[in-house]
């Protein structure tokens, strides 16, 4: 499949092959063990990680792994990915996802890289970010270690967006138009002062014809 990417949006090689390892993977399978146990911290640091018994210098350089794996933010913050692993029906999946953005290189030499690869993968390494044999050795490992904890043969994991704020419906964002008819007027309350300029006259009857004039043509309608 050829993919074709906007210019603007093409990675960097370390966006497509990080260069985050650890010395040691000794204790790497626990502690991805132990964001499925556990709850998510606010940050997760340094301090979180002895919380939760490891405590070794080795095992601190798996905070900027989390960080270019996004599971967690620059600032330590879980990010969406993180809360996705800790579903563990979803686990190996997620991490599959993860690998193949980070270790993106890593697969262009095999669809599913497995330890039959690992000279392949090791001089891609070195070639990449010009580090030495020790340093692509210990990379290699650390990708093998996180492959043991995904599955690539699975389906593709769901987006990860947990607690992405779902979209309103489109009833709720389109105003309701009313017609001409569903505007009803409200009834009108007229008033009307009327003036009467009455003749100077001694003649009773001149104003009584005034006055029975206003009651039929006024009052009474």
């Amino acid at each position: 499949m050829v993919t074709f990417r906007n210019p603007i949006e093409t990675k960097t090689r370390q966006e497509m092959l990080t260069k985050r390892y650890l010395t040691s993977t000794k204790n790497l399978a626990a502690i991805m063990s132990k964001i499925v146990e556990g709850t998510a911290p606010k940050k997760f640091t340094t301090a979180h990680l002895k919380s939760l018994g490891f405590k070794s210098s080795s095992d601190q350089s798996v905070l900027p792994l989390l960080k270019d794996l996004r599971f967690l933010s620059d600032d330590g913050t879980p990010l969406p990915r993180y809360h996705a692993y800790r579903d563990a029906s979803r686990s190996r999946a997620v991490m599959a996802e993860a690998l193949r953005e980070a270790y993106e290189d890593l697969f262009h030499i095999s669809e599913k890289p497995g330890p039959g690869n690992r000279a392949a993968m090791q001089g891609k390494i070195k070639s990449s970010h010009n580090v030495s044999d020790r340093v692509a050795q210990l990379s290699a490992t650390t990708f093998l270690a996180l492959l043991s904890l995904a599955d690539l043969d699975g389906p593709p994991s769901a987006p990860s967006q947990v607690g992405r704020k779902e979209p309103a419906s489109q009833e709720s964002e389109v105003p309701t138009r009313k017609t001409k008819n569903d505007i009803v007027s409200p009834p009108l309350d007229l008033r009307y002062n009327v003036e009467i300029h009455l003749p100077a006259s001694k003649d009773i009857e001149v104003y009584n014809a005034i006055f029975r004039s206003l009651k039929e043509h006024l009052l009474d309608e």
